[in-house]
């Protein structure tokens, strides 16, 4: 696959981006943050270094996907040369809430606020993308003809995200079992609370532990502190409500806890780069309507 390789297809009547597939052979395509209005898929083929995702920090090896959701903030730095193959796409070509069965990638490949969003590949892994990003190219060559183009790209999907499915198991296997149980807890108290408790202690209280020793176990086994990981899951919920629902910005802040429409604009600007109606006007359903 030759590093001078760019497939691009735009949307019909806005001309923005639908889809975009290259390589990269240095840093510098993602070397400062990155704040896109689609997915993003990185294959790390060779080099070393460290990606910025949302608030942390991960280690990235040769052989490695990453991936990122819309406005997602992610950079990587290397501390040697990083090369690999990009495949971006904006919801509207493919959207993986539409038919979340469809791929599994909605929670498991992205939107996992407990789970890094690096999959390893291993050779046979590595063996069987070649082969479908091989097949992708050829049908971007003959741009006369785009129809298998989202067919080959849910395969793609559908592999990562089975191959992630299993790594996340093992690593819940090479966990203890007394940590592992205070960590499910908490994913269980904040999937129920995070409408009304936005306070990191309020869940030390929930789970009868010191907030000194729940922010321990948070950091240790998410790489996260407890507040940016509430934030994470009220803001992925934010988004899915923007994008999926015609609902106010007003109804959507009061659903999550927030009797001020302003503080919540806030709050998603800081995170995400943009305001709320920017979010939904350039991701969500209100725009592919539009179009």
């Amino acid at each position: 696959m030759s590093a001078e390789c760019l497939f691009t297809i735009n949307h019909a009547l806005t001309g923005e981006l639908s889809f975009k597939l290259f390589s990269f052979k240095d840093n510098r395509h993602f070397d400062h943050i990155q704040r896109n209005n689609y997915y993003s898929i990185l294959w790390i083929q060779e080099g070393d270094g460290c990606c910025k995702i949302d608030f942390s920090e991960y280690s990235i090896h040769s052989n490695c996907l990453l991936a990122c959701a819309p406005y997602q903030p992610f950079m990587l730095s290397g501390s040697t040369r990083l090369r690999g193959i990009a495949i971006q796409f904006h919801p509207d070509f493919y959207c993986i809430h539409k038919n979340p069965r469809e791929t599994n990638c909605d929670h498991v490949l992205f939107n996992n606020i407990y789970s890094k969003p690096i999959v390893h590949l291993d050779a046979v892994a590595e063996h069987n993308l070649k082969i479908w990003l091989s097949q992708l190219m050829g049908e971007l060559e003959q741009s006369s003809d785009l129809e298998l183009i989202v067919p080959i790209l849910k395969i793609l999907l559908v592999m990562a995200s089975r191959l992630k499915s299993k790594q996340m198991e093992t690593d819940r296997n090479f966990i203890s079992h007394q940590t592992p149980y205070l960590i499910d807890k908490l994913k269980r108290e904040i999937e129920t609370h995070y409408k009304t408790r936005h306070l990191a202690n309020e869940y030390a209280v929930l789970l009868n532990i010191s907030p000194a020793t729940l922010a321990k176990l948070v950091k240790s086994h998410l790489n996260k502190t407890l507040t940016e990981l509430i934030t994470e899951r009220i803001m992925l919920e934010a988004k899915r409500e923007l994008y999926m629902t015609h609902k106010s910005i007003k109804e959507i802040a009061w659903c999550l806890g927030y009797s001020d429409e302003y503080h919540f604009s806030r709050l998603f600007k800081n995170n995400s780069g943009v305001s709320p109606m920017v979010y939904r006007q350039t991701v969500g359903f209100g725009k592919a309507e539009m179009n």
